[in-house]
C-alpha cells in the first residue's frame, strides 16, 4: 500500500507542473500588461519610465523561463505576491476566505451523499415504483436548472415568500442551507442515477445469485456486497466534483453573497488582479489533484484488487 501511495504522489508532480505551465502561458499570452494594470489600479499615469521600473520590480523584464521557475519556487513557499487592490499578501487574503468556501463545498457534498445514496439504491431495488419515478424527476430537474437560476428560485420561495431561511450572507447554520441546496441538487441528479444504474447492473451478476443460493439474507447481500461495489464509481465522481466544488463555487457565492474565495476571485477578474488569478489557478489545480489522490486511496480500501494490481506491476 505504501508503494502505491508513493507512486501516486510522484505521478502528481508532472500534472502539477503542466497545470502551472498552462496558467503561466495563458496569463502571458493575454494582451493585458501586469505592470500597466498595477499602475492603473494605483491611479498612476503609466509612462514608459514608470512602466519599465514596475516591470523590473515584478521581474517581468526577465526571460520567460526564469519567470516561470521563480513563480514555481514562490508558489512552493505559498508566496503569491501582493494584491493590486487590497495591497495585502494574496495568501493572507485566501486564508481568510477559504474556510467559507470549504464549508459551503463540504455542506453540499454531505447533503448530496445523504440524499442521492438512499434515492439511487432504493430506486434500483424497487424499479419502476413510486420512489423510482420520484428519483427520475429529481434527476431531471437537477440536471436541467442552472445553478444561478435555482439559487434565485430558492431565495424567492423559501426566503421571501415563506420566510424560512435567511437570504444572503454567512452567519448561522441556516445561512448554509440555501447555497448548499443549490450546489447539491445537481450532484444529487448525477449520483442518484449513477448509483441506480450500477446497482441494477450488479443485481445481474453471478455473485448475487450465488449468495441467494447459499441462503444469505437479502439485506446482507444488498448492503455488504451490491452497494459496496456499486458505490465505487460514485466515489470517483465524488472526488472529481469535490475539486470542482472547491474551485467552482463562484456563481453560488455571488448569488448568496457568500464571503468565500470564489467571490474574491470574481472581483479580482473584474479588477484584473493578476496575483489573485494566478493563486486561484494554482489552488484549483492542487485541489483537483489532491481530491483525485484521496479518491484513489478510498478506491484501494474498498477494492483491494487495486493495490494487488499495483504491486504486480512493480
Amino acid at each position: 500500500m505504501a508503494g502505491y501511495i508513493v507512486k501516486r504522489i510522484f505521478a502528481i508532480i508532472p500534472i502539477f507542473l503542466f497545470a502551472t505551465l498552462l496558467s503561466f502561458t495563458m496569463i502571458h499570452l493575454s494582451p493585458v500588461d501586469p505592470a500597466e494594470v498595477y499602475l492603473t489600479v494605483a491611479h498612476i499615469h503609466p509612462t514608459d519610465k514608470v512602466l519599465a521600473q514596475v516591470r523590473h520590480e515584478f521581474g517581468l523584464d526577465q526571460p520567460l523561463i526564469v519567470q516561470y521557475v521563480q513563480s514555481i519556487l514562490k508558489m512552493c513557499r505559498l508566496d503569491f505576491g501582493t494584491s493590486y487592490i487590497t495591497k495585502e499578501p494574496v495568501w493572507q487574503e485566501v486564508v481568510l476566505r477559504m474556510p467559507a468556501t470549504l464549508q459551503l463545498a463540504f455542506g453540499s457534498i454531505v447533503m448530496a451523499v445523504f440524499v442521492s445514496v438512499p434515492l439511487g439504491f432504493l430506486s434500483a431495488i424497487y424499479k419502476n415504483s413510486f420512489i423510482d419515478h420520484l428519483t427520475r424527476m429529481i434527476a431531471f430537474i437537477g440536471a436541467s436548472i442552472p445553478q444561478f437560476w435555482l439559487g434565485y428560485l430558492l431565495i424567492f420561495f423559501l426566503s421571501l415568500k415563506l420566510d424560512l431561511l435567511p437570504v444572503q450572507g454567512k452567519g448561522t447554520w441556516a445561512h448554509l442551507i440555501l447555497p448548499s441546496m443549490t450546489l447539491a441538487l445537481g450532484l444529487i441528479a448525477i449520483y442518484s442515477r449513477l448509483l441506480r444504474s450500477n446497482v441494477l447492473e450488479q443485481l445481474h451478476e453471478f455473485y448475487v445469485l450465488y449468495g441467494r443460493a447459499r441462503g444469505l439474507r437479502e439485506r446482507l447481500i444488498m448492503s455488504k456486497h451490491v452497494l459496496r461495489i456499486a458505490i465505487s464509481p460514485m466515489i470517483t465522481g465524488l472526488g472529481m466534483n469535490m475539486g470542482k466544488l472547491l474551485a467552482g463555487t463562484i456563481i453560488v457565492e455571488q448569488v448568496f453573497s457568500w464571503p468565500g474565495f470564489g467571490r474574491y476571485f470574481v472581483e479580482s477578474i473584474f479588477n484584473r488582479d493578476l496575483p489573485v488569478i494566478q493563486c486561484y489557478v494554482f489552488l484549483a489545480a492542487c485541489l483537483f489533484i489532491l481530491c483525485n489522490l484521496i479518491v484513489d486511496l478510498l478506491q484501494m480500501m474498498l477494492d483491494p484488487r487495486i493495490s494487488r494490481k499495483g504491486r504486480a506491476e512493480h
